[in-house]
């Protein structure tokens, strides 16, 4: 896992339910701000928010101390993803990119709509099934800019470097 360790509190599932993220000395980092953004040359950090085939929609808490990981919360209640037959909830390991931030002030040109105050989202199609909390390396493969709520909501494809089932990818 890169270094990083993770320490749960409260039940999960629960609104009281966070996951802190420490690093290699047991420190209480922040996944937000203290995990660099590039792992090396074209090669990017993700932390898992949503473990592929888990439905608990989880998310870095952007405006808590050390933005432990936390089960979003809609109208009151706890949020999950939808299951679509035969799966449950995500087919990918979905999570975020640190040190990157969709500003909700600036209109994006493409889409035509503002940033929605959230770090970079990004959805690893490898196999590999991940841990929440977990700390993998990337290869962009391509990105989607989505509009959720009339806000810019970019997806960020990639591929986990260490997936044994990945294919071989080739720059042109």
């Amino acid at each position: 896992m890169s270094g990083y360790s993770i320490e749960e509190r409260a039940a999960p599932y629960s609104l009281e339910y966070r996951l802190f993220l420490k690093n290699a000395k047991g420190e209480y980092i922040s996944p937000f701000h203290d995990i660099p953004i590039q792992a090396a040359e074209n090669v990017f950090h993700m932390v898992v928010e949503v473990p592929r085939w888990t439905n608990a929609k989880m998310e870095i808490a952007t405006k808590d101390p050390l933005n432990p990981i936390k089960q979003d919360v809609k109208k009151g209640k706890l949020r999950y993803i939808a299951n679509v037959f035969p799966h449950k909830g995500y087919i990918w390991n979905y999570g975020a990119i640190p040190q990157t931030w969709e500003d909700p002030g600036h209109k994006d040109q493409h889409t035509g709509c503002c940033g929605d105050n959230d770090p970079i989202d990004v959805c690893d199609i490898g196999s590999k099934v991940c841990s929440r909390g977990e700390v993998i390396k990337v290869k962009v493969l391509g990105i989607l800019a989505m509009i959720d709520e009339g806000e810019t909501d970019w997806k960020v494809i990639a591929i986990n470097v260490n997936d044994s089932g990945r294919c071989q990818l080739q720059q042109y």
